[in-house]
């Protein structure tokens, strides 16, 4: 299971206040708590704060001064993503593009020349589809523009949309079937990523709902996630899920293994 933390996001207002007094050791600090949790990339957001390249420039740097692992430049801005991508010293990856194709033009030439990995997100001019099929559809066109252009399977991280249990409850059904029909596309298959917060925004007991959401999606065939790894218990329930679908060998310390890994 790729583990991409989600915490250095200007939407945080002590991110944002970080941000605006170019505070890094409390963006360090994030850094290194998700590092240590069993993070992957670290996705690095600037919101609505700020569309200086320059800004998300300093927050890569500055996250490249406190870990070693893979950086997640959230922004679909190509004058954004680019400067970014060329500070990065590890794994890449481009968070995101949609099927527009003014997206699919501005991003997936990036992913090709500065080789990196990039999430397409099943949302299209009408914004993002409910039913299974539109998903489909437009995971078909993102697959079949990024594969045409050289990005192998490997690379590629489809998004199928997770929306807010609280007020669209039948999505979620719809969600897990378009997880097991993505993972489908192609053999082998690109990674299939959600944003797990997103299925529990502004309702009670979000720690439960993600972490329950995320195992039973794990079991039709997502592979990767957006997500606070600083939660222990939804850690430790991607943990069991690797083990319960055998992609990681029983121990009796499996949780504090999967940890280490």
């Amino acid at each position: 299971m790729i583990l991409i933390g989600e915490r250095i996001n200007a939407g945080f207002d002590p991110v944002a206040q970080a941000l605006k007094d170019r505070n890094a050791e409390n963006i360090r600090d994030l850094a290194r708590k998700q590092e240590e949790a069993g993070a992957d990339y670290l996705d690095i957001n600037m919101g609505a704060i700020s569309k200086d390249p320059e800004d998300m420039v300093w927050l890569v740097k500055t996250v490249q001064e406190a870990v070693d692992i893979g950086i997640s430049i959230d922004s679909q801005k190509p004058e954004i993503v680019e400067p970014a991508l060329q500070v990065c010293e590890n794994d890449s990856l481009i968070n995101s593009t949609t099927a527009v194709e003014e997206k699919l033009d501005g991003l997936v030439p990036l992913a090709v020349d500065y080789d990196a990995s990039i999430i397409g997100v099943t949302s299209g001019e009408g914004g993002a589809p409910q039913d299974v099929n539109g998903r489909l559809e437009h995971a078909a066109t993102i697959f079949s523009r990024a594969t045409g252009a050289g990005i192998p399977p490997g690379n590629l991280f489809l998004d199928p949309v997770a929306m807010p249990l609280k007020f669209m409850q039948e999505q979620a059904s719809n969600l897990l079937k378009s997880i097991h029909q993505i993972s489908n596309i192609s053999d082998p298959p690109p990674h299939i990523s959600l944003g797990i917060s997103n299925i529990s925004s502004d309702a009670t007991e979000r720690s439960l709902i993600n972490r329950t959401f995320l195992v039973m999606a794990m079991a039709v065939g997502l592979d990767a996630a957006i997500c606070d790894v600083t939660d222990p218990k939804l850690v430790e329930s991607v943990a069991t899920a690797e083990m319960i679908l055998n992609n990681e060998i029983y121990s009796d310390s499996f949780v504090e293994t999967y940890r280490m890994a």
